[in-house]
């Protein structure tokens, strides 16, 4: 489907606007499932200040390694290694995530962190692989590496600012959580599946609609902040009193 609409861009002479705007578009649409995963992960923080700045920490590590993830594309994707890491990574992730034990409301939880630093490694090892994916399909679809790192940086600043919503979404839509893990699942499998047999991959299209019904069902239920009601105040308890009185008897 991309390549039918990008024959059409020579005609008219804008080959790389067009090509620019699909790139963004794609950076957009993969970053959705990314961000989520991010935003899941600094849940493991309690201290909001913190998981604000993991994510930026975190990211501006990952903005590098995707830079020179970009950089060496064409001989990283020699390597299918690389690709199998990154697959057996995400899987992991989604595989501990479904299998940890559920809360009173039948909600799984993803990892939690006891210091701001053990989240970083993880942020950045997801973005990684999922920079892993989206790299392979950019560089399929254009030589120009300034046009892959133009879209890599406004998908990073996209993934941010996702990321940081998806934070607060992640509080009232209770079945967000599990839809962003199902979509690390499927960009894992996609990436498995270009390592065993790169014909059965599915076309972008494919992938992009498996991950938007992930996304309709995590929006489908919505929970309001429950009203927290304020306890009511301890009752006082009596102090025991001195038994014994004392006496003062007066000295003749």
């Amino acid at each position: 489907m991309l390549d039918q609409v990008l024959e059409l861009s020579p005609v008219w002479g804008l080959d790389t606007l067009l090509l620019l705007v699909i790139l963004i578009s794609l950076e957009a649409v993969l970053s959705a499932d990314n961000a989520i995963a991010l935003a899941a992960l600094v849940q493991g923080i309690e201290d909001a200040k913190q998981q604000r700045q993991a994510l930026n920490f975190g990211l501006a590590i990952a903005y590098f390694f995707r830079i020179g993830l970009i950089l060496a594309a064409t001989w990283v994707v020699n390597f299918w290694q690389f690709e199998l890491a990154g697959a057996c990574y995400l899987l992991w992730l989604a595989i501990k995530y479904f299998s940890s034990n559920k809360d009173a409301a039948e909600h799984h939880h993803a990892q939690t962190f006891t210091s701001f630093w053990q989240a970083i490694p993880l942020l950045v090892l997801a973005d990684l692989a999922f920079s892993l994916d989206s790299v392979t399909t950019a560089i399929a679809l254009s030589d120009e590496r300034w046009l892959i790192l133009l879209g890599g940086t406004i998908g990073v600043i996209t993934l941010r600012f996702m990321a940081g919503l998806f934070i607060r979404w992640l509080t009232e839509f209770p079945r967000l959580e599990d839809a962003g893990y199902l979509t690390v699942t499927l960009v894992g499998l996609r990436l498995l599946l270009r390592v065993i047999n790169s014909e059965l991959v599915p076309p972008e299209w494919i992938m992009i609609s498996l991950i938007a019904l992930c996304f309709v069902w995590g929006f489908s239920r919505r929970q309001l902040p429950e009203q927290i009601e304020p306890s009511p105040p301890p009752s006082p308890e009596a102090e025991p009193l001195s038994s014994s009185p004392t006496s003062h008897k007066s000295k003749e």
